[in-house]
């Protein structure tokens, strides 16, 4: 009987170590499945960032699920293009895809007027979902070397152009009793990200801010969910080739991959959801559950992952762990 229960244990361990190092996603994501389509199917979903990459993405998988889709970002040329791939995709055709031309970073009244459109499209139906996945993001380097342009235009487009919007959408939400936030924040929004420092802390940023909104409006059917992504492979993902030759493969998600994951996330109403390969979900792990680790692990790359992404390397590799620092 011992060795029966034994070799269960063993078993579940395996197999739970396997689901670990080749998963990409957290434990909790993982167990979820598939995406609930009755969340999304006729309900309206805004999505800023939406003229490339994951934004792109979402707006495509969302179309297929049956979702009316409001579509922002500042290039009102590559919206069209996004509208007429996705239209022909869901159940509401053309009607169904609104383009809303935003730049996050216009200020308060500029944000005022497009959520004041957002609420009236669809015959005033309001929107059901607010996605916020636009976000500015520079190459990689020192805290020190970050200009005072750059610091601005990350903070305005990644905090306080979100802040504003769901401040301005909120009341409306509340009136209709329900509303949704999903939040693409980052992995360098839960651990530090050494050559990432302004983005990463516009990323913490976000989690606490919107960590904090659901628990003041949750009784009030307002929901969120923080998605964290690390390194994830999209049109504007950075090279990591010398010479014109790629010389380093860094292991990342997929567009695809990422926007499925992170509708299954919304769509089980999870809270925070982490998706990345290995060695970014075992960090994620570290600095949760046992920071002093994890905190010791990322002082002992920092240096040498800024180094890394200088020379266009892979800044994700264990060799920066067990590796030695060229001299």
């Amino acid at each position: 009987m011992a060795i029966v229960f034994y070799s269960a244990i063993f078993a579940l361990f395996a197999a739970l170590s396997h689901k670990f190092l080749t998963g990409d996603g957290d434990f909790t994501l993982m167990l979820k499945g598939k995406v609930k389509r009755e969340s999304f199917e006729d309900k309206v979903v805004w999505i800023t960032g939406a003229s490339r990459g994951i934004g792109e993405v979402l707006a495509r998988q969302l179309a297929t699920l049956g979702a009316k889709i409001i579509i922002s970002a500042r290039n009102e040329a590559e919206l069209e293009r996004v509208k007429k791939q996705i239209s022909a995709l869901g159940k509401h055709g053309p009607e169904g895809v609104e383009i809303l031309p935003l730049d996050l970073s216009s200020g308060e009244d500029a944000i005022r007027d497009a959520v004041e459109k957002a609420v009236s499209f669809f015959g005033g139906s309001g929107v059901d979902y607010m996605i916020h996945n636009a976000a500015f993001e520079r190459p990689k380097s020192t805290a020190l070397d970050v200009p005072e342009a750059s610091l601005k235009a990350t903070l305005d487009v990644n905090v306080m152009g979100p802040i504003s919007l769901t401040r301005l959408l909120l009341p409306h939400m509340l009136t209709k009793g329900r509303g949704h936030f999903v939040v693409m924040s980052s992995a360098a929004g839960k651990a530090p990200a050494p050559g990432q420092a302004v983005y990463s802390a516009s990323k913490f940023a976000l989690n606490g801010y919107f960590h904090s909104l659901r628990s003041e409006f949750y009784q009030k059917g307002i929901m969120v969910t923080v998605v964290c992504p690390g390194p994830i492979e999209t049109s504007n993902a950075p090279d990591t080739s010398t010479s014109g030759k790629r010389a380093v493969k860094e292991k990342r998600v997929s567009s695809e991959r990422c926007a499925e994951l992170t509708l299954v996330a919304a769509s089980h109403g999870l809270k925070e959801a982490w998706i990345s390969y290995q060695p970014v979900l075992a960090v994620m792990y570290l600095v949760q559950y046992m920071p002093s680790v994890g905190f010791w692990l990322m002082d002992k790359i920092g240096a040498k992952r800024v180094e890394a992404a200088a020379q266009k390397g892979n800044t994700y590799s264990m060799n920066l762990l067990f590796g030695r620092k060229k001299e």
